[in-house]
């Protein structure tokens, strides 16, 4: 057993060598973490988690330390040192560096491991995160603690939801289903919910199980398509739940050792399409068991008292587990090497499934015991009991049996049976049933040193070749042909074994063992005798083809030969190609299940009968190229009468010529390593090898001679135009030093003309300064005659300015008595244009007080006559009230023309007091007889209510349509009153108005005499006499228009008041057939 010590190391490698597929007990490594020093110990390792390709092991131990274990390269690295101890552990699906980890102080780190960065940190746990669960698309994650799970987004690592719980409940496991969008919560009350993930609806609850069964749930697993769920505890029984119709179909009763159960996982298998059958338990006594659901058979365990487990995990792939030992190291198991043990043949000691239909509990009906014999799965009978097989050990079976026997429990005869009545295989099993037809040994161990050498040198460049689309594709084919061409080296010299490999490289492209055990498995068996003329065709196979042929139809191979297309023509391109090129895909499979369930003879015959069911179409081709499309293509050929045709041709050919006789019987590759493949001329293949070998290195040879010639060409390039550099250089030195000579002699003449233009310049000097002394005293003359005359020139001035002063101040003088000449003028047209103004208005209103004393008097008579004949009848008496009230309105707008023409003559004459006092004394006379009238008015009032008084008692009716209307009259008449006084107060506010106007108009009396006493220009006098007769006007223009307005509201509301007297009074008088009329109660 291979032992690893990190002792503090960062990074290192696994194991030395490594072991092979027979480890003691099915141990790769065994890793422990030791410290030495004065205290020397151990550090536990506490959890591990596989990668989605389960070639990375992810470890924590208790003191923070996260180490990665990269299987395929042999090598370990340190990632993170949290410096606390991880209490679960899981690799980002998405970004495949990141990984998880759940630490003691109940917070989530994720880490890069190729940075060694912290990368995100997330909280919100309040106890300890006992596991996590990844989505498959990678983009979330869940974790659990005692009391809530938490969903993350690994986008942005933040918390979208919480699922809370009761304290009394709590969470046992809360886990994504593989391959669906389902979320699985597990609680401590044994209820399983499921919910949908993208809305968190509850999809459905599983039931409470029956009595008699019901255990703690602790632990639980699934099945990779998310099919069937098992979940254990505190017991040696373990329940299995179909998801789909949500019922518990089994109850496995573990051995009695099993007293509980800590830890469930499902072995995968590449071939099982997800439905896994191998169920790893860890009980108490710290032994993983793995157990068959189906069969309830014990395949194999791990784990002993002396080396308990504490816990593991599987890789997705199946190829390993991983252990947490009791003593805190960490063994690494092989599957295969534990699958082989576990398969030794057992002694004859069957333990019988005990059939429980005897007891009346639907447990027990389920119930199952694990036992060390083979068992078949029991089926529900039709009246619901349980039936139990066993499969007993026949010791006097025949050894055609043994030879039928295939692995997986199926039996060879019986699928040849099922492929003759059918004609296929099922698709959903047909790997499967190739797998044990084929007898793959999965040589992972060997498998991996193959791949491990690496892309091999003949098919580096393949995609030149074969240029395929698929990347994926690409890569499976180039290491299937790799491990082949490291396996034998005929396959890398054989031009056809990509065309004959990549059917199946397309069909198994995501299992590589299988692919190349697959595809070795048909070389060895099924292409035999086809290297022995290498790198010819096999002449062998291809003659034994054309013998079988002949005997079955001579004139079709007549035919052929007639136009020289021989078995390498129409034979060998099916052969080399396995049929790819002129079958579907569907068509190819049929044909390879029979293949596979035959004889290898089967091969050549169908090859045979592929050629007898074309004869038609054969036999109208005359070209040779015909013959060569129609093998290269697909034709239109019933693929079952083919089949058909091969298993005649098997059943009728004569055993001479029959290639049964001349081919082995299949041979599965042997377990643990490949079989030595040398059935091929070795000295034509090495001399091949040696041609291909020499010619790369001539290739070689002849790429670095050429790249030398190129570094020397380009070496001469270079030191060539270095040569034209200098040259360059020297020549423009040369030319430099040339023009420098010439600057030189031009220097010369330049310093002689220089001297020259020296003496020149003295010269032009002195004549220079000669011509300023003249210039300047000429300049000086010139200033002292300009000096005089311009002191003459203003000694004229000032005399011109005195005589034109004197000029004007005479003018001036007579200017101003003009001006007082033309005001005191228009001083006295302004007062003759006054006195007449003024006795012009003494005269309107000494007539207008004429007419209104005329007016006041025929009014004071009109009044009388009415008195009078207000005892005449009620219809008068409301007349005589209309008539009044008009006249007072009459009055009152006879009024407001006079206070417009008082105030025409205010505004107009300042002076005149006595006209103020008479228009006073008037309007107070005014008042008096409004007082009177309204005194009049009260009493004609009071006059009619004492006739009604008297008239009540026989005019019951009338009386009351009288008192309505002489209440209606009284508030009329007292509004009428009411307005008569705010009529007066509004006569005095007025005569104050009018007083503080002529008050105004004698202060400005005033200010106009005191502006004639003061001498100014007659132009400004002017202005501001007609600016304040121009605003004295404006004024009274505004104030006559409000008592126009005043004056139409008011005969408006005097017409108003008449209409409605009038209809008052037409509705009192009695109609003129009133005898007629009575009244009804």
């Amino acid at each position: 057993m291979e032992r690893c010590d990190l002792s503090g190391r960062q990074q290192g490698a696994i194991w030395h060598r490594r072991p092979g597929p027979g480890a003691r007990r099915g141990v790769i490594v065994n890793i422990i973490h030791s410290v030495k020093g004065y205290h020397s110990k151990t550090i536990h390792f506490l959890n591990v988690a596989f990668d989605s390709t389960g070639d990375s092991l992810l470890a924590g131990d208790h003191q923070g330390n996260i180490y990665v274990f990269y299987l395929n390269g042999n090598r370990f690295n340190l990632v993170q040192r949290t410096m606390q101890a991880s209490t679960a552990l899981a690799f980002n699906l998405r970004r495949k560096t990141e990984f998880l980890v759940a630490l003691a102080d109940y917070s989530i780190k994720c880490f890069d491991t190729e940075t060694k960065e912290l990368v995100s940190w997330m909280r919100g746990h309040d106890s300890s995160v006992s596991s996590i669960s990844v989505h498959g698309s990678g983009r979330y994650a869940i974790t659990t603690s005692t009391d809530t799970a938490q969903l993350w987004d690994l986008d942005t690592f933040q918390r979208k939801r919480k699922l809370n719980v009761h304290q009394s409940v709590g969470i046992q496991k809360v886990f994504f289903l593989p391959l669906s969008n389902t979320i699985l919560s597990c609680f401590k009350d044994n209820s399983v919910f499921a919910w949908e993930f993208d809305t968190l609806h509850c999809k459905y609850r599983l039931p409470t199980p029956v009595e008699g069964s019901v255990l703690l749930y602790k632990v639980f697993a699934v099945t990779r398509d998310g099919r069937i769920f098992v979940a254990g505890g505190k017991s040696n029984h373990l329940h299995l739940w179909c998801l789909e119709s949500k019922q518990l179909i089994r109850i496995i009763q573990m051995p009695a050792k099993v007293r509980a159960v800590r830890h469930l996982e499902f072995l995968p298998d590449s071939f099982d399409g997800g439905s896994n059958q191998i169920l790893g338990v860890l009980s108490q006594d710290n032994i993983m068991r793995f157990i068959n659901i189906e069969t309830c058979k014990l395949i194999f365990e791990t784990g002993s008292d002396e080396e308990g487990i504490s816990t593991a995990a599987i890789s997705p792939n199946g190829r390993y587990i991983a252990a947490v030992m009791e003593n805190g190291s960490l063994n690494l198991y092989s599957v295969q090497a534990l699958t082989e043990e576990g398969n030794k043949p057992a002694p004859p000691i069957f333990k019988v499934i005990e059939d429980e239909s005897k007891c009346t509990s639907e447990a027990n009906k389920l119930t199952m015991r694990v036992t060390s014999g083979r068992s078949e799965r029991p089926g529900k009978s039709k009246g619901g009991k349980i039936e139990t097989r066993l499969m007993k050990l026949q010791v006097n079976a025949p050894l055609e049996n043994k030879k039928n026997e295939l692995p997986g429990g199926l039996n060879k005869k019986r699928l040849q049976a099922l492929l003759k009545g059918f004609g296929e295989y099922p698709a959903k099993y047909r790997m499967f049933v190739w797998r044990s037809l084929l007898q793959l040994p999965e040589n992972h161990l060997a498998f991996s040193s193959l791949i491990d050498k690496g892309i091999h040198s003949a098919f580096v460049n393949i995609q030149n070749e074969y240029p395929i689309k698929s990347r994926k594709l690409l890569r499976v084919l180039q290491r299937t042909l790799s491990a082949l061409a490291h396996w034998s080296d005929i396959f890398a010299e054989t031009p056809y074994i990509p065309l004959l490999a990549f059917p199946f490289v397309k069909l198994f492209q995501n299992n590589q063992l299988v692919c190349f055990e697959v595809v070795a498995t048909v070389v060895v068996n099924f292409c035999q005798h086809w290297f022995e003329y290498f790198p010819n065709p096999p002449v062998t196979v291809l003659s034994m083809m054309e013998n079988v042929l002949a005997h079955h139809d001579k004139e079709l191979l007549h035919h052929l030969l007639k136009y020289s297309v021989t078995s390498q023509v129409y034979a060998w391109p099916l052969l080399e190609t396995l049929f790819s090129e002129v079958l579907t895909r569907e068509e190819w499979l049929k044909v390879f299940d029979n293949i596979f369930s035959n004889h290898p003879s089967y091969l050549l015959m169908i090859v045979v009968a592929y050629i007898i069911c074309s004869r038609v179409p054969l036999l109208h081709c005359n070209q040779r190229a015909d013959f060569e499309y129609f093998f290269h293509h697909r034709n239109n050929l019933d693929i079952n009468a083919v089949i058909k045709e091969a298993y005649h041709l098997m059943e009728t050919t004569p055993l001479d010529i029959h290639p049964q006789q001349m081919l082995n019987d299949f041979i599965p590759l042997t377990k643990g390593q490949y079989p030595v493949f040398n059935k091929y001329p070795k000295f034509i293949a090495d001399y091949q090898t040696q041609e291909v070998e020499r010619i790369r290195q001539d290739e070689i040879e002849y790429l670095r001679e050429r790249h030398l010639a190129h570094e020397l060409e380009a070496k001469a390039q270079e030191q060539k135009a270095e040569d034209e550099t200098w040259n360059r250089k020297q020549e423009l030195l040369r030319e430099a030093e040339e023009q420098r000579r010439k600057m030189l002699l031009e220097e010369e003449k330049l310093a002689e003309q220089r001297k020259r233009l020296a003496a020149v310049k003295r010269e032009l000097r002195v004549k220079e300064l000669q011509f300023l002394d003249a210039s300047r005293r000429h300049f000086l003359k010139h200033q002292q005659d300009q000096h005089q005359s311009e002191l003459k020139r203003r000694d004229d001035e000032i005399a011109r300015k005195v005589s034109m002063r004197e000029q004007e101040t005479a003018a001036a003088a007579q200017d101003v008595e003009v001006q007082q000449m033309q005001l005191e003028s228009q001083r006295q047209l302004f007062e003759q244009h006054r006195i007449k103004d003024q006795e012009a208005i003494t005269k309107e209103m000494k007539e207008e007080v004429d007419a209104c004393r005329r007016k006041m008097d025929l009014e004071d008579h009109h009044i009388q006559r009415l008195m009078e004949k207000d005892t005449e009848g009620k219809q008068k008496s409301q007349r005589v009230a209309e008539e009044n009230l008009a006249k007072v309105q009459q009055k009152h707008t006879g009024t407001g023309w006079r206070l417009q023409a008082l105030q025409k003559l205010r505004h107009s004459a300042g002076d005149c007091e006595k006209h103020y006092e008479e228009i006073a004394k008037l309007l107070h006379d005014n008042r008096v007889k409004e007082a009177e009238l309204l005194k009049a008015m009260r009493e004609a009032e009071e006059k009619k209510w004492e006739e009604i008084i008297r008239t009540k008692d026989q005019l019951e009716d009338e009386q009351k349509a009288a008192a309505a209307t002489g209440e209606h009259r009284k508030q009329f008449l007292e509004d009428r009153m009411n307005g008569a006084l705010e009529l007066s107060e509004k006569l005095q506010r007025e005569d104050d108005h009018f007083e503080r106007l002529h008050d105004l108009k004698a202060g400005g009396t005033e200010r106009g005499v005191e502006l004639h006493q003061v001498p100014r220009s007659g132009n400004i006098y002017l202005n501001d006499f007609f600016a304040s007769e121009s605003s004295s006007h404006m004024s009274l223009d505004r104030k006559r228009e409000e008592l126009a307005c005043q004056e139409r509201e008011l005969m408006a509301e005097v017409r108003q008041l008449r209409q409605k007297l009038i209809s008052q009074a037409r509705a009192r008088r009695p109609p003129t057939c009133f005898q007629a009329t009575k009244w009804t109660p």
